[in-house]
């Protein structure tokens, strides 16, 4: 496997170096503690898959997420979602300004229900706790958020991005993502974010934003054959 850039590994490159302290790993195989993310990753250029293998069989299904990602032996695919990686090193001008709320982990449950109800990417129930969330709440319910995710060596993801049914059209979901975008970009970092690939429309509103493809990384889900 040739490594051709870090972000092309952004999982691996997480899970190594700033959110370390969130991995269990097995030999060269290492991977997000399941209650906060199924992404895995196997260190060097000629992976050992019997190691990601036994960590599998330890602790459940993961899932790849970089470029070209492998079907690796002794897995089972679960689902293979080929993700569009987009970066924003400035903002595009304008935009509407939200009441915004700094959600914690008290809002834990009801940002798990948020994202189950609307599907904005894998989200678990310590996902929350991987960066900072902001939410917009209306008549006291939570109906829209977005926070940060993987952190990177100078870069951010902006991920969770999700609007209740009932409240969108209102243009709570680029509000958010400009006030986490925001943030990374204060901390002097560039901001990077993932979507479908064939969510053509998903693409065209993060590019008005200021946000340009760069590389098309995979996720495939994985279980452990025995």
């Amino acid at each position: 496997m040739s490594v051709n850039h870090p972000l092309d590994r952004p999982a691996l490159n997480a899970l190594t170096r700033r959110q370390a302290h969130l991995a269990i790993t097995d030999g060269p195989a290492t991977r997000f503690d399941p209650a906060y993310a199924l992404f895995a990753a196997v260190q060097g250029n000629n992976p050992d898959w019997s190691a990601l293998q036994r960590l599998a069989r330890a602790t459940g299904p993961l899932a790849l997420f970089e470029a070209a990602a492998p079907e690796p032996p002794g897995f089972e695919p679960l689902d293979h979602i080929p993700c569009l990686q987009m970066l924003c090193d400035a903002l595009t001008p304008g935009g509407r300004e939200v009441d915004v709320v700094e959600l914690t982990d008290a809002d834990g449950p009801e940002m798990l229900a948020l994202a189950t109800l609307t599907r904005p990417g894998p989200f678990l129930e310590k996902t929350h706790q991987l960066g900072p969330f902001v939410g917009v709440r209306r008549e006291g319910r939570l109906v829209a958020m977005a926070g940060e995710r993987l952190s990177l060596d100078g870069h951010g993801e902006v991920s969770g991005v999700c609007t209740h049914p009932d409240a969108r059209g209102q243009g709570l979901a680029g509000a958010l993502t400009r006030i986490v975008t925001t943030r990374i970009l204060q901390r002097g970092e560039t901001a990077l974010l993932h979507a479908r690939a064939a969510h053509v429309e998903t693409i065209a509103f993060y590019e008005t934003l200021g946000f340009r493809p760069r590389a098309r990384i995979d996720y495939r889900l994985l279980a452990a054959v025995d």
